[in-house]
């Protein structure tokens, strides 16, 4: 395996580098006064106006929709290194290059499912970046990390589905420019188990929508917010399904792989940011007659937070390279193996560069607090770590048996 960047890797990689350190790390201050401003408001999910400034920045240096192969040309091993560096800036970098979830994995679902009016209506303005989207498949009253368990009803009456359910951690729908849903629910409940679920475009203004309230992640409120949202009696047309009848569960797994690479190579970045974060504090910072960087405890920290960054990056170049060549369900075992691997990795990076700080480090001074609640949400988000662990184990079982 050849990890080297290709020519195309390392150019984007190096204008991304150079857009995060010139624009949006400088735009951070304006972004987090202006979010702090409106906290506890009904303004509190307002848009900063920099991230539109930083978006049109993107497409001017020609950084834009870089997840998407068939948009970009990137292969998913090429896109590692760029998305890596967009972990130094995780709230806003994405977004700024219109690489952001969950819409990422929404365009993919609708590269591959929508059909021609489907991608017309809603891929073509999300890949422009005028709205976004979200994705509805946990629900609070099952444990959704079995999708099978999901209650969502979607009936079908005539030409329309009726939706019913209530469902929960809809990540993108407190935003205004949230336009449509992607709901998964079940078509048929006497069908076998993993094809009785399909999915629907619901777009947002749809009669019988209530979105209940967005939930914090360790008291911190996104500015496009995670959603409980209610479907009462809603009413789409037949042609908004996705794929077919029953292909739910298998649309949520493609979805879901890329996805969660994705997530994995911004934690990478996370942990970088947070190890430039301790070795700086650690230069500057004096006790007990010296700088903390001249602490055995200290230099012990650091050691071990570069050895498992590049140990993760490994393992993450890895899966992206195996998704290039045979595809999210012949690399499977490596993509379950990472979404384990990264959150932990970044957690324990993120929280010695805390210890590193002192009570700096848990305050919003440092962005190391809210980094360290970011990236232990991430331990549940797409599936936890019990599921992962369950995955991997199972093909060690069976190529043994």
């Amino acid at each position: 395996m050849d990890f080297a960047p290709s020519a195309v890797a390392d150019d984007y990689t190096k204008r991304m580098r150079a857009f995060l350190e010139e624009s949006i790390l400088p735009a951070e201050a304006e972004y987090d006064a202006f979010r702090e401003a409106r906290r506890g408001t009904p303004a509190e999910h307002e848009l900063p106006p920099v991230v539109e400034t930083l978006k049109a920045e993107a497409r001017d240096r020609g950084l834009w929709n870089l997840f998407l192969p068939s948009e970009s040309g990137l292969t998913n091993l090429e896109y590692a290194s760029v998305a890596e560096v967009t972990g130094w800036s995780p709230v806003i970098a994405p977004e700024a290059i219109n690489c952001q979830a969950p819409d990422t994995g929404n365009m993919e679902t609708l590269h591959l499912f929508g059909t021609a009016e489907q991608k017309q209506d809603w891929l073509a303005p999300l890949l422009s970046g005028e709205i976004r989207s979200a994705f509805a498949m946990t629900e609070p009253d099952v444990a959704s990390s079995d999708a099978t368990n999901i209650t969502t009803e979607i009936r079908r009456e005539g030409d329309e589905y009726v939706i019913n359910g209530k469902k929960w951690w809809c990540s993108g729908a407190a935003d205004s420019r949230c336009a449509i849903f992607i709901v998964m629910g079940k078509t048929d409940p006497e069908a076998s188990k993993h094809r009785q679920q399909s999915m629907v475009l619901v777009p947002r203004d749809t009669p019988g929508v209530n979105i209940v309230r967005a939930l914090p992640v360790f008291g911190y409120q996104d500015q496009h917010g995670h959603c409980e949202i209610e479907f009462h009696d809603v009413r789409v047309p037949v042609s908004n399904l996705l794929g077919e009848e029953g292909g739910g569960f298998a649309i949520s797994q493609a979805r879901l792989g890329p996805g969660r690479i994705h997530h994995c190579m911004r934690l990478i970045g996370m942990a970088e940011r947070a190890l430039d974060a301790m070795v700086r504090r650690a230069n500057e910072r004096i006790a007990f007659g010296g700088p903390l960087a001249g602490q055995g405890v200290v230099q012990q920290q650091i050691a071990e937070s570069r050895i498992e960054i590049d140990q993760a990056r490994l393992y993450v170049q890895k899966a992206a390279d195996l998704i290039d060549k045979v595809g999210s369900r012949g690399a499977a075992s490596e993509i379950a193996a990472i979404k384990v691997v990264c959150p932990r990795m970044a957690c324990g990076v993120i929280d010695r560069a805390i210890q590193v700080h002192g009570g700096g480090g848990v305050s919003d001074d440092f962005p190391l607090a809210s980094a360290y609640a970011w990236a232990r949400a991430l331990r549940l988000a797409d599936g936890p770590d019990e599921v992962h662990l369950r995955s991997v184990a199972r093909v060690e079982i069976k190529a043994r048996a």
